[in-house]
């Protein structure tokens, strides 16, 4: 037997490993076809320009849309903030309305935020218990000035599925546009804005297996043609919406990512799920443990678990240089503030600090799930073995009931 290799990542929906197929096809594109791919007069432009327009056509693939219809960014983050603004700015005419919801990826929030300063109405969505939005309240949230719905695909920290088919059409019935932060589903499940009728999506090479630095956002191009307002302004690259020197060793990983992604999701989705509810049984077997979000429509890589009477960064303590996971989304995890999501969700702070996300990847072996399985079940026993709260639950006595004393 080969010996476990320590430490084993669990982490995917913060990054992904680049690929090593995807790192073999974008190295001729640092050293020798190294060309600006705007520069039109020379063989080095034309070779740098040809590798982006191939790489957009397996990009554009991915998602069934026209590879005309891709915009490349640096990321997700420019590519929502790109949509949204560009968005405002195009149809302030039409009006200044946008709804979303409060469990978005912070790009969006933060976005959405910054846009209420300059005079846009946002409508932030509640969500119900399992992280899912009640589709009456967004068909009561519209109005007549509503430009856009701004609603991600798939959570970035409990894995739920939004209903995007039924939140299209009614974006579509009500005349406005929507728009879909793609960021953890692109590559993990089918996404295929034609048949679910997205308008404008995010999305990035560095979750599904491709190089960080380079993202993509999908802009409709007809029924409706969708226009948005450059956010970077300089040479009028990319049909003008995003202007800036192509990373094209970037831009060509992202493709080939893409590319491998369309031949393997079906399988590599079907074997982690089988590991994730493996992890899943297991852990709920500890005593007050549970999974948060629907498991009903989610992302088959992903759980979201909280281990009542333990604080889940106190719990990574135990086993953080062995297994690398997370509580909460990377991208806010600086603050020691209980995930927002989880909050939203109705979680207290107790519950929502004692969560951890496990997010499986192309590189999760059996063996990683059993040896992690033992190592998180120990460290929570151990954690509560040192917990007065959790040996008050075992008495019986109701937590919650309890008036703290005042200092």
């Amino acid at each position: 037997m080969t010996q476990l290799q320590l430490p084993i990542y669990l982490d995917h929906s913060a990054t992904t490993p680049t690929d090593p197929r995807v790192v073999e096809a974008m190295i001729p594109y640092f050293t020798q076809s190294f060309g600006n791919a705007a520069s039109r007069n020379h063989p080095f432009g034309w070779k740098a320009e040809e590798a982006v327009d191939y790489a957009r056509e397996q990009v554009a693939k991915l998602i069934n849309a026209n590879p005309k219809e891709i915009i490349f960014t640096s990321g997700a983050t420019e590519a929502d903030n790109l949509g949204i603004k560009g968005v405002f700015e195009m149809y302030a005419r039409k009006g200044n309305h946008i709804i979303t919801c409060e469990t978005e990826h912070s790009a969006v929030l933060d976005t959405c935020r910054a846009l209420e300063k300059r005079g846009a109405e946002v409508t932030y969505l509640k969500v119900n218990g399992d992280g899912t939005i009640n589709l009456e309240e967004l068909k009561a949230a519209f109005t007549d000035k509503t430009i856009l719905v701004c609603l991600m695909f798939a959570n970035n920290e409990v894995g739920i599925i939004h209903p995007i088919k039924e939140i299209a059409a009614m974006a579509r019935e009500h005349k406005a546009l929507f728009m879909t932060d793609g960021t953890q589903a692109v590559g993990k499940v089918p996404v295929d804005v034609q048949e679910l009728g997205i308008d404008i999506m995010a999305f990035t090479a560095h979750k599904l297996y491709g190089p960080k630095g380079v993202g993509a956002l999908y802009v409709r191009r007809k029924n409706p043609r969708v226009k948005v307002t450059a956010q970077v302004d300089g040479g009028g690259h990319e049909r003008g919406m995003r202007s800036g020197t192509l990373n094209v060793p970037g831009i060509v990983g992202f493709g080939k990512a893409c590319e491998i992604c369309m031949q393997e999701m079906e399988s590599e989705a079907a074997r982690l799920s089988k590991l994730r509810d493996k992890l899943e049984t297991e852990l709920l077997k500890i005593e007050e443990s549970v999974v948060n979000g629907t498991v009903d429509s989610r992302l088959p890589h992903l759980s979201n678990i909280s281990f009542k009477f333990v604080e889940g960064e106190g719990l990574m303590m135990g086993f953080n240089q062995e297994i690398g996971v997370s509580s909460g989304s990377a991208c806010t995890s600086a603050s020691l503030e209980p995930s927002y999501v989880l909050k939203a969700m109705g979680l207290d702070d107790e519950l929502a600090h004692s969560s951890i996300r496990f997010s499986l990847g192309r590189n999760t072996t059996e063996e990683q799930i059993d040896y992690t399985i033992e190592k998180v079940s120990k460290a929570v026993q151990k954690m509560r073995d040192l917990s007065p709260l959790w040996e008050m639950h075992l008495d019986g006595i109701d937590i919650s009931s309890i008036e703290w004393a005042e200092h």
